[in-house]
């Protein structure tokens, strides 16, 4: 769903560890260091007879404006890196590919994604809930496709992930569409403007920040998550063993979501400033892709995975049944075991912790 503005990875091994972004940078990519990076400890050659520290906290997560606060806690120091590493991926079908492969112990992904997965049986853990999306999810489109009504006979093009599957399924069903009254390209998001340039797609299911260059393009957005309200939620997920073995650097890890998000939200300006050029924006473009998100604080993300039964969980039931109609879910979700509270509890009341 949500990739770098950067280059693609086509044609790279799914568990290469140079498709793991430097946790340092928002541009580079792992060389022969990575090795060491993905196996998170020291290397025997070099570890003697000390004792081998405990490897950090793998979290991966794509170019989204809606995970920036990460970025901004691992750039800014507000998230112990000897607890938890951030590694940027190209994109969300990349960070889904490493969390099943278990190259990741974390990942920041949206809610139907960590649907999906516990229905295959990866048995994720939704430790807090990030944000929502309302309209930073946005289908781009040639101005030559003046409404939703253009879009038939059109190529759309869009990132296969279960975001653009429903984004697709819903941009659809507003313009009174049947899937096969356009074309579907399914092509990461990082590609979408040039296939558009070259007019092998004239529609493209996109996303902030990378809607932007889009826009700066010359595109005009058609649908946005606005109209699909609960749809789009974003969420940091742990596999269950992580969260059973290593709840400390858990608790990390929400911690330092909490204080990147309370950072972001107490000086926008100079946070824009950090990370506006990792996503080729200025940092007014930048500050503008935030007005379709809708963070959620720690006392609100809490709430949301609380309650018998739980909060979220309830208030997802449409999109788990819309999944199961579309196919791309099979079972009903087990709400109960799919959200965590107990890492957040933690931080709450741990004086400081999430400050």
């Amino acid at each position: 769903m949500r990739n770098h503005t950067g280059q693609g990875r086509a044609g790279q091994e799914a568990g290469s560890p140079d498709r793991l972004a430097t946790p340092g940078t928002r541009r580079r990519w792992l060389q022969a260091g990575g090795l060491l990076l993905l196996g998170g400890g020291v290397a025997p050659w070099l570890a003697g007879c000390q004792p081998v520290p405990a490897a950090p906290l793998m979290l991966g997560l794509n170019a989204w404006v809606g995970y920036d606060p990460l970025v901004l806690a691992r750039e800014r120091g507000l998230i112990d890196p000897r607890a938890v590493k951030v590694i940027e991926l190209s994109s969300s079908s990349e960070t889904l590919r490493h969390f099943r492969n278990r190259l990741l112990d974390a990942a920041a992904l949206t809610l139907d994604e960590a649907l999906r997965l516990a229905d295959e049986g990866f048995d994720p853990r939704v430790v807090a809930v990030l944000s929502a999306s309302a309209g930073a999810d946005v289908v781009m489109a040639l101005p030559e496709v003046r409404n939703l009504a253009g879009l038939r006979g059109r190529t759309v093009a869009v990132e296969a992930t279960t975001v653009g599957a429903l984004m697709l399924q819903r941009l659809l069903q507003a313009a009174g569409l049947q899937p096969d009254d356009v074309k579907v390209l399914n092509v990461e998001a990082t590609e979408h403007l040039a296939l558009l340039r070259a007019d092998r797609a004239q529609v493209s299911v996109s996303y902030e920040p990378l809607a932007g260059a889009l826009r700066e393009a010359g595109l005009v957005p058609i649908f946005d998550s606005r109209q699909t309200p609960g749809d789009i939620v974003d969420v940091l997920l742990v596999h269950a063993d992580a969260l059973q073995t290593r709840p400390e650097q858990v608790q990390a890890l929400v911690a330092g979501w909490q204080r990147g998000l309370a950072a972001v939200q107490q000086a926008p300006e100079a946070s824009a400033a950090v990370l506006a050029p990792g996503a080729d924006l200025t940092p007014e473009q930048y500050l503008a892709s935030f007005k379709g998100l809708d963070f959620y604080n720690a006392e609100q993300s809490l709430a949301w995975l609380s309650g018998q039964p739980k909060a979220l969980g309830q208030a997802s039931q449409g999109l788990a049944i819309t999944l199961q109609t579309m196919g791309l879910i099979h079972e009903t979700p087990d709400w109960g075991r799919l959200l965590a509270p107990e890492p957040a509890e933690r931080v709450r009341q741990t004086p400081g912790a999430g400050a």
